[in-house]
């Protein structure tokens, strides 16, 4: 019986090859679509999914204090002497693991006789930690031993990275690395490494993206973070801590206790207090961040779903509308069936079956889809996505409850309607469907699917429209031909500084160079400062950006002075610069008032007047505001150029600005990024989201106009006659064309309606994520509903011109 149902399915699909066609290829882009979402949630939620302790880790987060309590400031990072202190005030804590995310740093092969022969930059990936974070987190070991890094100057390397450096991993087992750590955080020679054990290559999911691992105690880095116990250091950026709790230990009790521990901390200024995160909240906090710097936002993986959801019901719309749009054509044989003795539930049977058919279909070439699609998705998104999720068993779950949910959604309406057929009237070639209940759920079905598309045509407006402002807007400085070119200070480097700086000022194309920690604009890695004002005893309520850059820094970057003047040239700190921020901060409002007045950071180990007001500019990426902001001197802080070049002839500058550095720094790995990229990297994962919305808008405009084109075919089917008689009458083909074009605007207009507010509200809680952004303006709305019936019009004109040109002899005939 049922090998009877699927030949008739089959053979039906065969007679009407277009109908199939465009039904399975509606449903295999909208499945497509699906799938391949589903791959990106899937693998954004597998980070750190993969540890048997998973449950029972957590990290230590440190929180700010903030006078609105609904905003409380956090950060991944805390102070040195936090991990000593948790263990001995919580013994309760199965293993604690200090972690130190270095970058930047240089890496240096020596051969047997010990003269380096290469070097490697590595800009993340360098870990300081113990062995007890390898009992917290499963990255397996295949030779030597996890315990090695509890003695110092150890080292563990990834097998990637062994090969990368030795050619074989196991022969480097034994074999020693020279070690210069990047950033600003220390001042220290080269430590020697030893390497004692070889890890596997590091998954992919995890944030902890591990190349070599050194233990905890090397060094005078080391010996900082070992031995520090000075709370007023507050955090230490890249300095985190990780706990192993036991099972059913309550979090918020143990939170309690945490903030109880920090207010008992020795200095009597400490406002800082602490709290667990678990760690399957880490990849999601994209407030705290984590060690990979990739995080996501739970709600733009609730967005995906939503999208992925709406998508598979436009397809599935277009499924029902071009199904009973055949059902004219079908009516003879369902009467003759029933004549016969067919049931209506064989019937049913029957249309369900060519719907899982037609499903089915759709599901295999959406794999392929999906398949030839996935390697441009990885790039677009910058995700490690491997095809081997394809062969998991949660993909063949969702693969199985996607056609059976899509043949019932698609197939059961279409089934009962063309059941319901009256034998009599279907043999007379009398039948029509146009019950004002069939006509409005499909009019309501293309309303729902252009409510869909519209809204998201104008969500991507509204995207492309705020990152245009990104890239257009007034940082307040020049970031335009300049590059910054990183590197490591020490005794030897700082004396080469001012050498350097004549050979690239010598290169013609080279207007001016500056010394600095940090660029004008720093989306993660700047340093923080509790400070004090004007001798008080008191530390003011709010922290300021520090950063350190010579006399050249203002003048490179056209920086403009409200007040004061410039830092005098000093390898100390020994006077302060401050933005309109810092000022206004104090409760200062006028520039000149605050000049001379001491600024005290550090617990007042550095004590500076200020010399000098700077205009605000941008010190952050656009997601937060200008925050206070403090500019000084220190030569042992510096740890890159800005080269400001000509804009004429660049590559030949950038190549003579390789030759100088070199030659100045013979032992150091160059590299350099141009700021303006730099900054643009601030805002990478709005600009994916852009680029996959636009992608989404035009597949759900593509899906709604193939629902559009199965209603206009049922519509042309259903008013064959009416056409006839109004053409005999004497109606032109522009007043038919008009007749059939009438309703499908009134149907986008309402959809239109609806979309709009939708469309504005989700927009708008997306832009309050960012302290400078557009206002959404009306017209945004206005292209968007233009966009979307310009595109209909265009889809329905075919069907409207067929039926308008049509020969009226043909469908009276019958009369």
């Amino acid at each position: 019986m049922f090998k009877n149902y699927f030949k008739t399915a089959y053979r039906n699909l065969l007679r009407n090859k277009n109908y199939s066609f465009i039904n399975i290829i509606g449903l295999a882009i909208g499945l497509a679509v699906c799938l391949s979402i589903f791959l990106i949630i899937q693998f954004q939620t597998s980070f750190d999914d993969f540890h048997s302790k998973k449950d029972r880790v957590y990290r230590v987060l440190t929180e700010y204090p903030s006078t609105d309590a609904n905003n409380i400031s956090r950060s991944k990072d805390v102070p040195f002497p936090l991990p000593a202190s948790l263990q001995t005030a919580f013994p309760q804590i199965e293993k604690l693991a200090p972690v130190f995310a270095s970058h930047d740093d240089v890496l240096l092969v020596s051969d047997e006789k010990g003269s380096a022969t290469k070097a490697f930059k590595e800009e993340k990936g360098v870990f300081f930690t113990s062995a007890s974070f390898f009992h917290l987190f499963d990255f397996p070991i295949v030779a030597g031993s996890y315990e090695s890094l509890n003695q110092p100057n150890n080292v563990l390397l990834t097998k990637e990275i062994a090969e990368r450096y030795f050619g074989d991993w196991k022969t480097a087992m034994g074999k020693t690395l020279k070690l210069e750590m990047g950033g600003y955080l220390f001042e220290h020679g080269t430590d020697v490494l030893t390497v004692t054990g070889i890890l596997e290559n590091i998954p992919v999911n995890t944030d902890f993206q591990l190349k070599l691992v050194v233990s905890y105690g090397t060094g005078a880095t080391g010996s900082v973070m070992a031995t520090n116990t000075n709370w007023a250091d507050k955090t230490n950026a890249g300095f985190g801590c990780y706990v192993l709790l036991p099972a059913n230990t309550s979090i918020v009790q143990f939170n309690q206790e945490l903030k109880s521990f920090a207010k008992k901390l020795a200095s009597p200024s400490y406002s800082d207090s602490y709290a667990l995160q678990s760690l399957s909240e880490v990849h999601y906090d994209t407030l705290a961040g984590n060690f990979s710097n990739k995080t996501i936002n739970k709600k733009l993986l609730n967005a995906f779903w939503l999208i992925a959801g709406f998508i598979l019901l436009i397809a599935c719309v277009n499924f029902i509308n071009l199904t009973t749009a055949q059902a004219v054509n079908r009516a003879k044989e369902i009467g003759v069936r029933k004549v016969l003795g067919g049931r209506r539930s064989h019937i049913q049977i029957q249309f369900i079956l060519e719907a899982f058919l037609i499903v089915s279909s759709a599901i295999v070439i959406a794999v392929g889809i999906t398949l030839l699609a996935l390697p441009s998705i990885k790039k677009l998104l910058d995700l490690s996505i491997s095809f081997d999720l394809l062969l998991g068993p949660e993909l063949i779950l969702f693969l199985i409850g996607t056609t059976l949910l899509v043949t019932l959604l698609a197939g059961f309406y279409p089934s009962l309607v063309l059941s319901n057929f009256n034998p009599v009237n279907a043999l007379k070639s009398k039948f029509t469907v146009n019950s004002a209940k069939g006509l409005s759920l499909r009019r309501g079905l293309v309303v729902f699917q252009f409510v869909a598309a519209q809204a998201l045509i104008i969500g991507t407006f509204v995207i492309v429209k705020q990152m245009n402002y990104f890239t257009h807007q007034e940082l307040g400085f020049d970031k335009e031909a300049i590059i910054n070119v990183p590197f490591r200070v020490d005794s030897v480097r700082i004396s080469r500084l001012g050498y350097l700086r004549d050979q690239l000022l010598d290169i013609k194309g080279v207007k001016d160079i500056s010394y600095s920690s940090n660029t004008p604009v720093e989306d993660l890695s700047n340093m923080w400062s509790s400070l004090k004002f004007n001798r008080s005893s008191k530390e003011e309520a709010f922290k300021a950006i520090t950063k350190f850059a010579d006399e050249k820094y203002l003048t490179t970057y056209k920086l403009p002075l409200l007040a004061g003047r410039n830092l005098q040239p000093s390898s100390y700190t020994r006077e302060f610069l401050i933005n309109e921020s810092l000022m206004k901060s104090l409760g200062i409002t006028r520039p000149e008032d605050i000049l001379n007045k001491e600024i005290s950071i550090w617990e007042d180990r550095i004590k500076c007047p200020v010399v000098g007001v700077l205009k605000d500019f941008n010190d952050r990426s656009s997601r937060d505001e200008t925050a206070p902001l403090l500019i000084s001197t220190n030569v042992t802080m510096y740890n890159q150029a800005a080269i400001k070049l000509e804009t004429g002839n660049i590559s030949a500058v950038l190549q003579s600005v390789q030759q100088a550095w070199e030659k100045s720094f013979p032992n150091l790995v160059y590299e350099y990024r141009f700021l303006d990229e730099k900054i643009a990297s601030f805002y990478k994962q709005e600009s994916q989201l852009a680029q996959l919305y636009q992608l989404f808008a035009a597949i759900a405009i593509l899906l709604s106009c193939l629902g559009l084109y199965g209603l206009a075919s049922f519509m042309a089917v259903q008013r064959v006659k009416e056409v006839g008689i109004r053409k005999v009458l004497g109606a032109s083909v522009s007043n038919i064309v008009y007749l059939f074009s009438r309703e499908f605007i009134l149907l986008i207009f309402l959809a239109f309606l609806i979309a709009s507010p939708v469309a504005w509200y989700f927009m708008n809680q997306w832009l309050q994520d960012y302290a400078y952004r557009i206002d959404i303006s009306w017209w945004l709305f206005l292209i968007g509903g233009l966009a979307a019936l310009l595109i209909a019009l265009a889809t329905i004109s075919f069907q409207a011109i067929k039926a308008a040109l049509a020969r009226p002899i043909k469908s009276l005939r019958s009369e």
